[in-house]
């Protein structure tokens, strides 16, 4: 903030109450101003102006949806809505958004032209099933539809065994 100082030859008797009211006032005005600018912001706005950023930029909040995943949700509709279009955009909404890695296949031999698989893991799909009807129903290819294949992590161990490189040769004959 800007400090008021008066010359040095008014600094001195009834001007100083003066200049701490402008002082006082001035730094309200700035305050007044910093609140309006960071309710521009979805991550720091009051959720009654992040409902109306959510209606102008096309986003509804499902139920039981968390405020935090609200506001991302808000606050990348836009790019979202660029990224749509294409399977590295979609993984790139599904990143932006915290779902995590997805993998994409589109016109899988052995199934309708229109169907899209979306690998998952188990977690991903059981922790965010509403969330992936909202992004199929708001970003998904029209004409389109979506399969869900989970994708199951397997743990191998291959252990390395030296066999001393022992050979023969049998021949059978009759």
């Amino acid at each position: 903030m800007l400090k008021l100082k008066l010359p040095f030859w008014e600094s001195l008797g009834n001007s100083i109450p003066l200049v701490k009211a402008a002082q006082a006032y001035w730094e309200s005005i700035e305050t007044s101003l910093r609140w309006l600018l960071t309710q521009t912001d979805p991550e720091t706005c009051t959720e009654s102006i992040l409902k109306m950023i959510a209606w102008q930029r096309d986003i509804t909040r499902f139920n039981n949806e968390p405020l935090w995943l609200f506001r991302r949700r808000v606050k990348y509709a836009f790019i979202n809505a660029v990224d749509a279009g294409s399977v590295a955009g979609f993984k790139r909404i599904f990143e932006r958004l915290g779902i995590g890695y997805v993998e994409i296949n589109e016109r899988v031999e052995g199934r309708d032209w229109d169907v899209i698989v979306l690998n998952l893991s188990d977690n991903q799909l059981s922790q965010n099933s509403e969330l992936l009807r909202v992004l199929i129903e708001q970003y998904g290819r029209t004409c389109r539809r979506y399969q869900f294949e989970v994708i199951s992590n397997v743990v191998i161990d291959i252990a390395t065994i030296e066999f001393n490189n022992d050979w023969a040769i049998d021949r059978a004959s009759y």
